[in-house]
């Protein structure tokens, strides 16, 4: 299962409900259901903020007039979340070049994971 996003306004530990989108060409602020995915230029907001948010001056807001849902579960992460840790886990054999560890320790390097060797 999915874990539930979080709200972006700082300190707020709710699940967010809603989208805030800037328009910026329009200078308009647009609250609306929960998107689908994360964007770099987009805030998730919980109802509370969701419903409270007032826009800059000058500004125009566009607000979802119906109820804000949580989004339905889904096992997309969860699954890759475990594709990752067994990948993670599988041994490494020692390349040829690996030289300057020390005997017993290595690292390893898997896709954009690496194991390092607990130190003693």
């Amino acid at each position: 299962m999915r874990s539930p996003r979080r709200c972006s306004r700082n300190g707020c530990p709710r699940q967010a409900v809603a989208t805030l989108t800037y328009v910026y060409g329009d200078s308009t602020a647009v609250v609306g259901p929960l998107a689908a995915f994360a964007e770099p230029h987009t805030y998730d907001l919980c109802e509370t903020h969701a419903r409270s948010l007032t826009a800059p001056r000058g500004w125009e807001l566009v607000r979802h007039d119906g109820d804000f849902a949580p989004p339905p579960p889904t096992t997309d992460d969860l699954v890759a979340l475990a594709e990752a840790v067994r990948e993670a886990a599988r041994p490494v054999p020692p390349r040829p070049d690996d030289s300057d560890h020390t005997p017993g320790h290595q690292t390893g390097r898997r896709g954009h994971l690496r194991v390092i060797p607990p130190s003693h």
